[in-house]
């Protein structure tokens, strides 16, 4: 449910600029006014869910798609090293 179910569920961020505005929001705070959440995902070719990584924020709009990147980026090295981690284990 709500944003990081969305993003796990779809395996995809969700860059929310508005809350209220996400069918089904469930509020943390409720101070919350945009959300980003970035799946994290073990590599390609059969890509598994590790974690969500949800980052909220108390102004409107607050996430730019530069951000979204900059996540993004970090939670595949994150995914990644959790793999290398497990697979040498």
């Amino acid at each position: 449910r709500g944003v990081c179910g969305a993003a796990a569920r779809e395996r995809r961020t969700q860059l929310v600029p508005d809350v209220e505005a996400f069918p089904g929001h469930i509020a943390c705070a409720s101070s919350t006014q945009s959300e980003v959440v970035v799946p994290i995902l073990t590599p390609e070719p059969d890509p598994k869910l590790l974690a969500v990584l949800d980052i909220d924020s108390d102004l409107p709009a607050a996430f730019t798609i530069d951000d979204q990147e900059c996540l993004e980026s970090i939670c595949k090295m994150l995914g990644e090293g959790a793999w290398s981690a497990h697979t040498v284990v």
